[in-house]
């Protein structure tokens, strides 16, 4: 869906140009919140760009922004962003990706200076003359050259797996040191909404004890720079620790991320644990909800609205509702909303919590590998640490015959790979001779370029389980992904269509099929589409189960285990699960073992 990405793209630049330039913040805001929505379209917006009624549709698409979208779908450009170019320098949009130089620093650089590029900008800072800049201190200015220095290292969003051991760590951290002087801690911001990436980390701490946590934070393993060293903030730059062996990827070090610490009153823990978490979009949806009621919300509460310039909590005003998220929400005649939620996408419109899924509600992994292929475990570990898990079921899944990197099995491997997992069944049986977990003897089948699939269907029809995913011609275009992949799901031996679009995150984009249709076949079928919970892929990605649980699809969230440590990633799968709405009866995981294995020889 690259004219998506494209719209979005100047959608996006159009509103940080109105920032820069000081013009219209709610055009900038309109625009921006835009490019978000289309950008998380789950359909090509080039089906629709003629047909301003339908794009009018869309979430935050108005009539002028449908304009706009409608002239570059039919002429490749748009005015108001050509326009806009002419007034703002090109380096400015690069200046504002460094993290802390935001449209409003970028333009005092830029008039009291007439510094428009980053080199300027480096040398400005080595030479002391970004100190004539209005509001520029010292501290301030090494904090912009820090940033540059780490946004030269590498990429500029960390995968969600690499954030969230950091956030714990850090927590573990401050706990150890303060111990019962924490009253709360947790992390916020785009983590614990669980995007897909994350740009920094957000730690919010509720303790008596200052100083301590702040010294403690700066001092902690890890960290490489200390940004910032306020009276109740902190900033540092701090490495993260993950394995990449599995994955061709050019650096298997860690990057650095750069982690914030707010020292939260106790009393306002709930105000400042719904801003920090976000997102923007939610949080100005929640403000004009509070202005509505004649209440005004800022970090540290709800507050009645007396219409002073001065925050209320300086003048001493006690807030309607602060110590939690819950109440606050209550007050604004809003049911509690997850984290995973808070996107604007038509959650301030509801009128219960859904009851979302949760990593315990998971009792089987339907996707696993062991050393028949590429897996480091036996059949028998494999299993047995399922069961330890509570699983019922496990599926061996190892890879079909073209993956050759892979140690793809042909079909004869396959037939006695299959016969080696009936055989581990009998390790696992009670004294009734009941099983302890059952072990399902599968594949994961490449689907070809064409959809067929590796395997005959005389030797699909004798596995218990069918995973079929795309691994190669992973840049096919878009038609072409699609017919190749509802080919598969049409199978009639296929259950699950693992990992589907074959996306690396920020390594490889994969397919980019229309994912109405493959959802529609998944629908007609019964085969559930998978969500892999492996942090470099979560794929399907939010927006596509969103999609998915509109339409009633199944989904599959699968830990694609490969080694111990795999089991571990279910957190994340289950947090994009939550972020696209999904509910537990949805996803084949869940089901108990009868069900599960009904469904699965429902295909046989």
């Amino acid at each position: 869906m690259a004219l998506n990405a494209a719209i979005a793209q100047r959608l996006e630049e159009i509103a940080k140009m109105i920032e820069v330039l000081g013009e219209d913040q709610f055009r900038a805001i309109s625009n921006s919140r835009a490019a978000r929505n289309i950008d998380a379209l789950p359909f090509d917006i080039a089906t629709i760009a003629d047909d301003k009624a339908k794009l009018t549709e869309i979430e935050g698409i108005g009539p002028k922004i449908a304009d706009k979208i409608m002239e570059f779908a039919a002429t490749g450009k748009m005015k108001e962003h050509e326009e806009l170019k002419g007034k703002v320098p090109a380096g400015l949009l690069e200046m504002m990706k460094i993290p802390g130089l935001g449209p409003k620093t970028v333009r005092a650089i830029w008039q009291t200076l007439h510094i428009t590029t980053l080199p300027a900008l480096k040398k400005a800072i080595e030479d002391g003359t970004i100190l004539t800049v209005p509001r520029m201190g010292e501290k301030a200015a090494q904090k912009i050259k820090q940033a540059m220095e780490f946004a030269a290292q590498g990429q500029a969003r960390l995968w969600l797996g690499q954030a969230v051991p950091v956030a714990e760590r850090i927590i573990d951290v401050l706990k150890h040191k303060l111990g019962k002087k924490v009253k709360h801690i947790d992390y916020a911001g785009s983590l614990r909404r669980g995007k897909d990436t994350i740009g920094d980390i957000d730690i919010l701490i509720a303790t008596p004890d200052i100083a301590s946590a702040i010294e403690a934070f700066t001092a902690m393993p890890g960290v490489v720079a200390v940004l910032a060293a306020g009276e109740s903030k902190a900033s540092v730059r701090v490495r993260t620790d993950v394995d990449l062996s599995r994955w061709d990827v050019e650096d298997k070090t860690g990057p650095t991320v750069q982690a914030d610490l707010h020292v939260i009153p106790d009393a306002s823990w709930g105000a400042a644990l719904m801003y920090f978490t976000g997102s923007k979009e939610h949080n100005i949806r929640l403000r004009q909800r509070a202005l509505d009621r004649g209440l005004t919300l800022n970090d540290y509460g709800l507050f009645p609205d007396d219409r002073e310039d001065t925050p209320p909590q300086q003048r001493g005003i006690k807030p309607v509702a602060s110590r939690s998220e819950e109440e606050i929400y209550a007050k604004l005649d809003l049911p509690f909303i997850p984290p995973e939620l808070r996107e604007d996408r038509g959650e301030v419109e509801l009128t219960a919590t859904p009851r979302l899924i949760e990593v315990g509600d998971i009792k089987s992994e339907l996707h696993a590998h062991t050393t028949a292929s590429d897996g480091s475990l036996s059949i028998e570990a494999l299993a047995a640490m399922a069961k330890e898990r509570g699983f019922h079921t496990i599926a061996v899944t190892d890879h079909s015959q073209s993956s050759v990197i892979a140690n793809g099995l042909k079909p004869e491997r396959l037939l006695a790979h299959i016969e080696a997992i009936r055989k581990a069944q009998e390790k696992f049986l009670n004294r009734s001779g009941k099983p302890e977990i059952t072990i399902l003897a599968g594949s994961e089948v490449d689907i070809l370029a064409d959809g067929t699939l590796d395997y005959d269907d005389k030797i699909l029809k004798q596995l218990d389980i069918v995973v079929a995913s795309p691994h190669a011609a992973l840049s096919q275009d878009g038609p072409a992904a699609t017919k190749r992949l509802v080919k598969a799901i049409r199978h009639k031996y296929v259950h699950i269509l693992g990992h589907p679009t074959g996306r690396l995150i920020n390594q490889r984009p994969g397919l980019d099929p229309d994912m109405a249709k493959l959802i529609a076949a998944a629908v007609e079928r019964r085969v559930a589409l998978e969500i892999n919970a492996h942090w470099m892929r979560l794929d399907l990605r939010d927006t596509h189960v969103r999609q998915a649980v509109n339409a009633g699809a199944l989904i599959a969230i699968d830990c694609d285990v490969h080694a111990p440590d795999d089991y571990d990633n279910l957190r994340f799968g289950v947090m994009t699960g939550r972020r696209g709405w999904l509910t537990p009866d949805l996803c084949v995981n869940t089901w108990p073992a009868p069900k599960l294995h009904e469904w699965l020889k429902s295909k046989r």
